[in-house]
């Protein structure tokens, strides 16, 4: 599966070029077969290995942070499975929303009224 459709990579570095903004996240990345979810708002359109967003690796402590996609592309989970892409997920809310709600509940919260 590709990790981004054209469409959300093309928002993805348009959202970029404004980093000083609260974008809302265009993906959610998680292992099917382990604990990682990632929420992903834009990428550097000079660096387009580089993104930003929420980031979940399973240990209680969601943080808003810098991603390297090869290291994204390349993981595996426990059962040697690829990160997906939820193919159902909309982000309709600021970054720092999900950020808020993740880091009350210690874990990615994607389902915020």
């Amino acid at each position: 599966m590709k990790l981004f459709t054209k469409a959300q990579y093309l928002q993805l570095i348009e959202n970029g070029k404004k980093p000083d903004q609260d974008h809302s996240p265009v993906v959610k990345l998680f292992t099917p077969d382990a604990s990682f979810t990632w929420l992903i708002s834009e990428i550097n359109p000079e660096e387009p290995e580089i993104a930003f967003g929420l980031c979940d690796l399973g240990m209680g402590m969601p943080e808003l942070g810098y991603i390297y996609l090869p290291e994204i592309f390349a993981l595996r989970g426990k059962l040697g499975l690829p990160v997906e892409r939820d193919l159902w997920f909309e982000g309709k809310h600021p970054l720092s929303t999900y950020a808020k709600a993740a880091s009350a509940a210690g874990y990615i919260v994607t389902d915020i009224a």
